[in-house]
């Protein structure tokens, strides 16, 4: 077992009392493992409650190598901190009550032992364990730092902080040093996989820095995360794009100055729970775009097709060949020309724009090309912001 290796490197004084412990662990998932295969049947719930040992082994080799320097350490689960969460299982979001629970569970413990609390999980009110979903561990930390009212909540991962763009796509992409909330909610909403966009809103509420580091290069200061970003002369501050999307067209003429269709199209495709990220709709009210998650296709096009039979619509296509690419930055706002150079850069390139879509904040544009053309898209960007040349280090 991995845990138990790592355990004898970090040379513990209590490497038996922690392997003992890591037995029991392993006794408990066995059996529940068991139960799981005699019943072939794997439920939501006894799902969330087996992908928890990661963390509950992880925990006792941190708590371990602690007490192993002298430093007092206390084992908790999301649950014993007072993370409660709704009941959705494998994507539970915490409640507004977590906060004054951690604040009295947590807190106590800082003036002398260090709390070693399992991440990605919480638990309802009824004690039923949880699983907070994609970048579950920082959406514990933004919600037991908000909890304790702390002055900076750190992200760890493996880079040196959020990028001006995949430097897989851009091998001279920089850190950031600082950007706004709403910046990296929207960055992170559009395939930036260094943190998630709720990870951010328990921090954003308390006022909270949010710092993203890299853990094999810790002195690096990273990123900050903060309210609100000073303004520069960097109209764009990053580029991404996500892949593994669908556009989907609603278009007839039905549509024109009839109320209630746009209700009724989001409607039927809420009641089938798909999330749409993005809209644009043109000013004739002939037609609707829309971009989903590639995965909910299906689902839609069956949401959607109840529409037609109605008449509310005359047709509804679909592509799957498509990506949506996010261009982000404060500055934006306000910014005359930025569009304009935006969508120059990219006819000049050869990329064929077929969606456009811009919020009120100004913060994101975002547009939809051909599959095989959104890496092409953002280095064309990258280059005419400049952001490889642009100082920030």
């Amino acid at each position: 077992l991995r845990h138990k290796s790592v355990l004898a490197e970090v040379g513990s004084d209590f490497e038996e009392e922690v392997s003992g412990e890591m037995e029991e662990r392993l006794c408990e998932l066995g059996n529940m493992l068991h139960a799981v295969h005699n019943l072939r049947e794997l439920t939501p719930r006894s799902l969330d409650y087996i992908i928890t040992y990661g963390e509950r082994l992880n925990s006792l080799v941190v708590s371990a190598a602690l007490r192993q320097r002298g430093i007092p350490s206390r084992v908790m689960d999301g649950c014993e901190a007072g993370i409660l969460t709704t009941t959705q299982h494998g994507e539970a979001m915490a409640l507004p009550e977590s906060q004054g629970r951690i604040r009295g569970r947590v807190q106590p413990l800082l003036t002398g032992t260090v709390p070693v609390i399992m991440g990605f999980m919480g638990c309802t009110e009824k004690g039923i364990i949880t699983t907070l979903g994609r970048s579950g561990s920082d959406y514990s930390a933004a919600i037991i730092g908000a909890g304790i009212d702390a002055g900076e909540i750190w992200i760890w991962t493996d880079v040196d902080g959020i990028m001006t763009s995949d430097p897989s796509l851009i091998s001279d992409a920089r850190v950031i040093p600082s950007l706004s909330y709403l910046e990296v909610m929207e960055l992170s909403f559009f395939g930036a996989k260094v943190m998630h966009p709720r990870s951010i809103e328990p921090a954003m509420k308390k006022n909270i820095i949010v710092r993203v580091k890299n853990t094999f290069n810790p002195s690096h200061p990273g990123t900050a995360i903060v309210r609100g970003e000073k303004r520069d002369s960097r109209v764009v501050k990053a580029l991404t794009y996500i892949d593994k999307v669908a556009l989907i067209n609603i278009c007839g003429a039905q549509m024109i100055g009839r109320p209630g269709v746009a209700r009724a199209i989001f409607s039927a495709l809420a009641e089938k729970e798909v999330n749409v990220m993005m809209i644009s709709q043109g000013s004739s009210e002939a037609n609707i775009s829309l971009i989903i998650d590639e995965s909910q296709l299906m689902p839609a096009t069956e949401a959607l097709a109840s529409i037609v039979k109605e008449g509310l619509v005359r047709e509804v296509t679909s592509n799957r060949d498509v990506c949506a690419v996010a261009v982000v930055g404060s500055g934006m706002a306000g910014a005359k020309g930025t569009g304009g150079r935006i969508f120059t850069a990219l006819g000049n390139g050869g990329v064929n724009v077929m969606m456009i879509s811009q919020g009120s904040s100004e913060v994101n544009i975002s547009f939809v090309v051909k599959q095989a053309d959104g890496p092409k898209a953002v280095r064309i960007l990258h280059d005419e912001f400049r952001l490889s040349e642009e100082d920030y280090a």
